[in-house]
């Protein structure tokens, strides 16, 4: 099919077909976007039909649901596999695939809070449009991460992210976000939501290795290990990270306050607080982290809490087919 003929069916509502056009499997969860998903779902239905054709759609009913229903779609031998949630739901889907040895193609329709790894993907924020793009874009590979850390119920434990997995504060951040309606958005959601974690908080401290080094002892408010840019509904943690280049951009924040997030918040944002003496950053392949002292240092991977240090990262390059992002690099 010629460019011109699909933005024409585009423009008259018809299915835009990819050139090698494969019946896609959505997982979707209904609870995503405020529930507004599930009960909106008819409508969201009808947009990526309209721009997608026939698809299957699997829906989620608790936690750990998109990475089981992601390892039947692998199972049943489907090609293209689509999370309909947030970064969560996608991370979900994402690591299923990647325990059931998938090697095809992922696709991504954000109905989430934060909305952090369609940012970093430059997917468009509305159904129609990600399900156009999902239908018309070039396909590209991306890396993810891969983490092992202590599960909220002290065992070992193995997952991947494809956004940002972090510790510190960000891990209590996450856990009030979830806990809320998120009915305010996902910036003003994370902005309340950091604020009332940083009043009172006090830096944990930590001990790390880069890529088998030395290891360094630090006092943290946060520390990000980043594939994508974003987190936090829309903070640029790692404005230099790439989805492609096989490392992981490391952001460590130090001695950062309440009054530094509300007097610094614009530089949180646009990325230019790398700038300021209490960040540090650097890139690496493999980063190790272990708790100093007896409080637990909570994570955050994609969006979810889903444990605590001491915890070993590493880049995964080019594990995931993408179809429906920017060709180029993030």
């Amino acid at each position: 099919m010629s460019g011109r003929a699909e933005a024409r069916q585009a423009r008259e509502g018809a299915p835009v077909y990819p050139r090698r056009y494969v019946k896609p499997v959505l997982i979707v969860n209904p609870a995503s976007a405020g529930g507004r998903t599930g009960r909106h779902f008819d409508s969201i239905a009808r947009a990526i039909h309209s721009r997608l054709g026939d698809f299957e759609a699997r829906f989620t009913r608790a936690t750990g649901d998109g990475n089981a229903l992601a390892r039947e779609a692998v199972t049943a031998g489907r090609r293209l596999v689509v999370a309909v949630g947030g970064d969560g739901t996608a991370s979900e889907v994402i690591d299923g695939l990647l325990h059931g040895g998938y090697r095809e193609q992922f696709g991504f329709i954000p109905r989430g809070t934060g909305g952090d790894f369609r940012r970093s993907l430059g997917i468009p924020g509305d159904v129609p449009g990600a399900a156009l793009a999902l239908a018309e874009r070039a396909v590209r590979t991306i890396d993810l991460g891969r983490i092992e850390f202590t599960g909220s119920d002290g065992q070992p434990a193995l997952r991947h992210f494809a956004n940002v997995a972090s510790c510190g504060v960000s891990g209590q951040v996450v856990s009030r976000v979830n806990r809320s309606g998120k009915w305010l958005g996902g910036t003003l959601t994370f902005k309340l939501a950091s604020a009332r974690s940083l009043a009172g908080w006090h830096d944990q401290r930590v001990r790390w290795r880069a890529d088998g080094g030395a290891w360094t002892e630090s006092a943290v408010t946060a520390l990000a290990v980043c594939n994508g840019r974003h987190f936090g509904g829309g903070m640029m943690v790692a404005p230099a990270a790439l989805l492609d280049d096989g490392l992981l951009d490391v952001t460590i924040w130090s001695g950062f306050g309440l009054l530094d997030f509300i007097t610094k918040d614009a530089m949180i944002y646009d990325g230019r607080h790398v700038q300021l003496p209490n960040t540090r950053t650097l890139r690496v392949r493999t980063l190790e982290l272990e708790p100093v002292g007896p409080s637990p240092v909570l994570l955050e991977v994609d969006g979810e809490q889903p444990g605590r240090l001491p915890a070993r990262i590493t880049v995964l390059p080019g594990a995931l087919t993408l179809r429906g992002a920017l060709a180029e690099a993030a």
